[in-house]
């Protein structure tokens, strides 16, 4: 990857306030990136809005179901590259308001693709679909070959953005490519009702974590700061590579866990005894899901920088600031 690519270059990321949105605008910016961010909700702890990032980039206030603000957005801005994040990522949500869902998720796709589709100047675009968008399939790990089928709402709305992105692809040569990723983690996320971010809180606040499923759900987990290099490599690909457009990659460090093995990983690394507290409440979520990311080797020279503990230890270094926690000494490496 070419920090001189990146110099000047107008680039345009919605959903920036999110988990992955606060590590990949910074990660653009020392690139030398122009980033303008759209922006929906104000969220003050959001590690774009702590860090002051947030204040160092161009803002636009606005909804990706929104067209008109794209178009703008695109427009005024003589845009280059966009990365689309922008969606709503909670399964449980998703099964409570799935319209809301289908609306941000599946609107919001077209809302931009159409936007891009119209801008003269746009040059590569990332479409953050999910390891969701494959459903759940029979053979294990999945590859980018495996038919999207989600059959839920969230793993739905996903196939079909997954699959609109395609559709630009195949039939206005748009510059698109897609993202297919496991569970992200790392510094910054917020929904606490996500493994990670709530296992660690609970720890801090000396309660026992919980654990909505069986614990014996299969994922694999990819740190976010991977994530991020991973998006602008293949923007930058994109860009210069034709035969990319439409293509969907796999990124993973191609680790599987099961739930109750990443919380218990995580509790002896900040060195407590709590027991998780498991449910078996889940609904509607796959049981085994975990990627092949050879695709992305082969043909991006990709791999992730950070091992899983050395994930986990940027991530409870990051949460212990924000709670101002002190972590005893670690149980297991």
């Amino acid at each position: 990857m070419s920090d001189s690519y990146w110099r000047d270059r107008q680039t345009l990321v919605t959903g920036a306030t999110g988990l992955l949105g606060s590590w990949l605008v910074p990660r653009l910016m020392a690139a030398g990136a122009d980033v303008l961010c759209l922006v929906r909700d104000w969220a003050p702890q959001s590690e774009l809005v702590r860090s002051g990032t947030l204040e160092r980039v161009k803002v636009i206030r606005g909804d990706v179901r929104k067209r008109d603000t794209l178009e703008r957005a695109l427009g005024e801005y003589e845009i280059e590259s966009v990365f689309h994040l922008a969606a709503q990522t909670i399964v449980g949500i998703a099964n409570r308001n799935p319209v809301s869902t289908f609306e941000s998720n599946i609107q919001g796709a077209w809302n931009l693709l159409e936007a891009c589709r119209r801008s003269p100047t746009v040059r590569s675009i990332v479409i953050a679909s999910s390891d969701k968008a494959y459903g759940d399939q029979k053979v294990l790990p999945y590859t980018e070959e495996a038919a999207v089928a989600g059959s839920h709402p969230y793993d739905v709305s996903k196939s079909c953005a997954d699959l609109l992105a395609q559709a630009y692809a195949a039939s206005y040569g748009l510059p698109v490519a897609v993202t297919r990723c496991g569970n992200f983690y790392g510094g910054g996320d917020l929904n606490w009702n996500r493994v990670v971010p709530g296992t660690i809180r609970s720890i801090i606040r000396g309660e026992r974590p919980v654990i909505r499923s069986d614990g014996q759900f299969v994922r694999d987990y990819l740190y976010v700061e991977d994530a991020a290099g991973a998006y602008m490599l293949l923007a930058e690909r994109l860009a210069a590579d034709a035969s990319l457009r439409g293509m969907a990659f796999n990124f993973s460090n191609e680790i599987q866990l099961t739930v109750i093995d990443l919380v218990r990983r995580i509790l002896g690394r900040m060195g407590s005894t709590l027991e998780p507290e498991i449910r078996g409440e889940a609904v509607n979520e796959i049981r085994r899901q975990y990627l092949s990311a050879e695709r992305a080797r082969r043909l991006l020279q990709w791999a992730p920088q950070f091992t899983l503990d050395e994930g986990l230890a940027r991530t409870i270094a990051w949460y212990s600031d924000f709670f101002n926690y002190e972590p005893k000494s670690a149980t297991v490496a």
